[in-house]
This record gives structure tokens, sequence and C-alpha cells, in this order.
């Protein structure tokens, strides 16, 4: 038996693809120590593993609205926060490390302060990516052209003061890309396929692309018309009152059975009369959803993307965020979604049937599918860990 300590920031398409694999390593018999938040603490405790809360030090959680919009498009922003979130834990955690002695430290890209305890307390690491990995190659097709990181460039210079603030606590960090970016000598487990993710063949052996982690599910959707639409933008920024109206006006009263989740922000009743055959509710179990689902319009999450793509469902692309670009832009390439070109009611009706309509969508989602199913799921990640510990192991 091994103890492994995940690391996470609070966020669902971060979170949701470990679980099944935390279930997985606990089935085999190890133990598993989850660092996250309170709003994910119901969700992790039901994989078997003991919840450790990080709000105590929630830089993140004070973060508003329009902050959230930031992280991605400012990159010293972002490293601010990375950086403030792992000194906020720094004490805490590496007390519970030196105490419990973890034979693994499975971090989120994005949970920087998995990594960086890692690195200072030289424990074994596996980086755990739930978007595309990244390198020079795949930026092409994830919308960070030459351009782009020329832009970057400012931002870079102040996101290595903060670092700065790392190496003082005896963190061993070079600069920033150190941080945030992959590299082909850290483990690291991919949750898409080799198919799906751009240039894969240019990420070295120590990656290991999984597929998407699906969890099961006992809940159930009942078809009550030949097709059905499902529209989401995902559980971050989804407050666009304008979009959800013109989705109502293009699909009510239509033949069309529809599906939309607005979050928990978006104040239904100022969406107006809704008609019967359009259900209109904060959240829904995806998954039950997209096992009945014709069409998905979607902000292009990679969470929610993938799991539309497992169950062969087409997608409408309509990405909010640059990562989501990248993500909308690879499943535009390999013919399984077309974009949504205006957020209108007709250019909506448009681009929902076109997808419907042209039977090469679904044949393109079910290849994905296909691929998707190859890639070994949670227990492939899991391999991908005890053979990271076992390998350690025998070095030592």
């Amino acid at each position: 038996m091994s103890k492994i300590a995940f690391f996470c920031i609070p966020a669902y398409g971060h979170t949701n693809p470990t679980l099944e694999v935390v279930k997985e390593l606990i089935s085999r018999g190890h133990e598993v120590h989850y660092y996250s938040y309170n709003m994910m603490k119901e969700k992790i405790e039901a994989t078997g593993a003991v919840f450790i809360s990080c709000d105590p030090y929630d830089i993140q959680m004070h973060l508003s609205p329009e902050d959230g919009k930031r992280v991605g498009k400012d990159l010293a922003f972002s490293t601010e926060i990375l950086v403030n979130t792992t000194l906020a834990l720094d004490e805490a955690v590496l007390e519970d490390m030196r105490k419990w002695k973890p034979d693994c430290i499975v971090g989120d890209s994005m949970a920087t302060w998995g990594k960086l305890t890692a690195m200072k307390l030289e424990i074994p690491f596996v980086s755990s990516t739930t978007t595309f990995a990244f390198n020079k190659e795949s930026a092409k097709v994830m919308d960070h052209g030459l351009g782009q990181l020329l832009g970057m460039l400012p931002s870079m210079l102040r996101a290595n003061k903060y670092i700065k603030k790392l190496r003082d606590k005896g963190y061993p960090v070079k600069n920033v890309l150190s941080v945030i970016s992959n590299d082909n000598n850290t483990n690291t487990i991919v949750y898409t396929s080799s198919q799906f993710q751009p240039f894969s063949e240019s990420f070295s052996d120590k990656y290991v692309f999984v597929g998407p982690s699906i969890r099961n599910t006992e809940a159930k959707v009942t078809k009550t018309a030949e097709k059905l639409l499902y529209i989401s933008l995902g559980t971050v920024i989804n407050q666009n009152d304008s979009f959800y109206k013109n989705c109502i006006e293009a699909f009510g009263n239509t033949d069309l059975q529809v599906i939309m989740s607005v979050g928990n922000l978006t104040d239904i009743k100022a969406l107006g009369d809704v008609p019967a055959n359009i259900a209109v509710q904060e959240s829904v179990d995806q998954i039950a959803v997209l096992q009945q689902a014709d069409v998905f319009i979607t902000h292009c999450g990679m969470n929610s993307v993938s799991e539309a793509l497992y169950f062969k469902v087409p997608l409408v692309l309509f990405p909010q965020t640059n990562e989501q670009k990248g993500v909308a832009n690879r499943v535009n390439e390999l013919g399984a979604g077309a974009f949504l070109q205006e957020n209108t009611v007709e250019k909506i009706k448009e681009a929902v049937h076109m997808v419907m309509d042209e039977p090469a969508y679904r044949k393109a989602a079910t290849q994905i599918s296909e691929g998707f199913r190859r890639s070994g799921g949670a227990k492939a990640a899991a391999d991908k860990i005890e053979d990271t510990i076992s390998t350690t192991r025998k070095i030592s």
C-alpha cells in the first residue's frame, strides 16, 4: 500500500476527472489524502479519500467574478494568485507532508502548491492535466500564436517578480514557466486521448494520455422527442441572459426537446416565458443528459467537451475564453463540431440544425469516442501513479 496526496483547485472541470482515479487507487489498497476546497468535499469524500480543506487559506475563494475572468488572460495576475495560495498553504502543507510522508503527490497543473511542495521535499510527483498538454507545437492549435505569446511577455516579466517570493521560501523555482508549463521531464497524466491531443507525438514518454475519466451515474433522463438538444455554458462564466433568451426563442414550441443548464447566478424568471418543450434548470446531471443528447451547445470547457464526445454527441462551439477557443479549434479541426458564429436567434438555429442534420459531425464524434475508450481511463492513470512510485523506490 502507498500513501498518495492529491492537490486540486476549486473547479469542477479540474476535480471531476480525478475522482474515478482516486476511487481506482483506493480499490487497489492505497491511502489517498485529497487537498481541496469545501465546495468539493462531498464529491471527494464519496471516493473514499480523506478530504483536507484548504478553505482556511482561501486566497482563491475570495476572487470576484471579475477576477475569475482575468485568470487565464493576465499571466501576472494568475501567477500572483498561485504564489499567494502556495505561500498561504506553505506551513500547514509542509507540516502534513513531513508527518504523513506520502509516497507520491499528484497535483493539478494549476494547483502549483502541489508541484512546489513535491519539489521542495523531493517527493515523487505526477502532474494531473485536465486541459490539453501545452508546448510550442500544441500552441499552434490552441490559439497561442507568436503574436499572443509576444503580448504575454510584459505580463511574464511582472509574474517573475512573484516567483522570487517562492525562492525566498526555499522553493527551487527558476521562473514562471517552470511553475505553470508542461515539460517533458515530469510524469504527466493527460485526460484526453493521444488522437485528440494536438501534436501528442511531440511529448515525451513521461506522458500518458488516458482519455476522459467518466463517472458512473444512476440518474436517468427521459427522452420525450426524437431529438434532444442540450445547452450549457458550464459552471464559471455562465451568465449570459441574451444567449439563453435567444435559445428559448430559437427552439421554443418546436419538435425538439431542449434541456438548458444556466447556473445558480442566472435568474430563470428573468428569462421570460419558457415553452413546454424547454426545461431550464440551474444544474443537471450532465452525464445523464449527454447519454440521450443529439447535439450539445457548449462553452467548450475541456471537461464538457470530453464528456460529450465520449458519448458521441456532436457540438455547437461557443467558447468564452482563450483556453476554450483552443479546445473548440481542435473539435472543429477534427470535424466533430461547428462554431456558433453569432449570438443571434437565426445563427443559433442555423448552427444546431447543421450539426444535427449532417451525419459527418456524429461520425467524427464517434471516432473520437472510440479513441477515448481505447485510452485506458482511470485504470491507466492509476497505473501511471503506481509506476512512478515503484520506479522511485527502485532508484532509491
